[in-house]
């Protein structure tokens, strides 16, 4: 089971219409904020029936461009803040990772963004530089290494990161070159867990929805317990925060994001 704490105890009955303008069944769920979530068909789970209703890259509401230019000046001023507050991380990082290990400072992929389009997200190198040939070997000579790797798109025990790099995702410090793509507009400071091309059949009929926000640095996901959350629910989670996108629910969501990292709760 995997858990959000409980911030109140109200829950919602979401009627209002999807992105495309027209209605859709009403969306009875608890906030992921305020009430636990759990994977499987459970009472509490976050279902949003009805995704494929969203339009990506339809005309706005005049709300919705106000809502999406204040979220744009939150990104800024908060990302420009943080570079300047982790500058002086950012440089005893990179020296750690050449000291340490062969190879690039940053580790750049391609990643999908708003809209479905394809943009490069930067992350500190935190793992051998033939990464992509030790996973296809470790696949192939391990069943238990495949079934967790299609389940999860993760390795819990994964062999090709190095020992700066474990401490560098214990501490989610690889992510902060994202900043970088914040500031491009890549990326926002709140939003869905940015996926790779090879993820985007599992999303189905929800990757519409989360292709009407840019992914983000933070967001439902990494405060309800990044790894130990099931796929399934973190595809819940991407869809219902794209529903609800504002400055307050991204306020809220940093909030959280402090304890969430310092506890590394499913974080490697």
């Amino acid at each position: 089971m995997a858990s959000i704490p409980e911030l109140s105890r109200s829950a919602m009955r979401d009627t209002r219409p999807f992105a495309s303008g027209g209605s859709c069944e009403p969306l009875v769920t608890s906030d992921p904020l305020s009430r636990a979530i759990v994977d499987g068909p459970a009472i509490n789970s976050p279902t949003i029936d009805g995704a494929e209703a969203f339009v990506v890259g339809q005309t706005p509401d005049g709300r919705a461009r106000g809502n999406a230019r204040s979220v744009r000046a939150f990104d800024i001023a908060v990302s420009l803040l943080l570079l300047l507050v982790f500058l002086p991380v950012l440089v005893l990082v990179s020296l750690a990772i050449l000291v340490t290990s062969p190879g690039p400072v940053l580790f750049v992929q391609q990643r999908v963004g708003r809209g479905g389009k394809s943009f490069p997200c930067l992350k500190f190198r935190s793992m051998v530089i033939d990464s992509r040939e030790r996973l296809a070997q470790l696949l192939a000579e391990s069943e238990e290494a495949r079934e967790e790797w299609a389940r999860d798109q993760k390795l819990r025990n994964d062999p090709r990161i190095t020992w700066i790099g474990a401490i560098l995702r214990k501490t989610s410090l690889d992510e902060l070159p994202q900043l970088i793509n914040i500031l491009l507009g890549h990326m926002s400071i709140v939003g869905p867990r940015p996926i790779v091309e090879e993820e985007v059949a599992r999303y189905g009929l929800r990757f519409a929805a989360y292709c009407s926000v840019r992914p983000g640095l933070t967001g439902l996901w990494q405060v309800s317990g990044r790894n130990e959350v099931s796929y399934t629910t973190r595809v819940r989670l991407d869809a219902f925060y794209a529903l609800r996108k504002s400055v307050g629910y991204d306020v809220l969501i940093c909030m959280r994001t402090v304890p969430a990292v310092l506890a590394r709760r499913g974080c490697y």
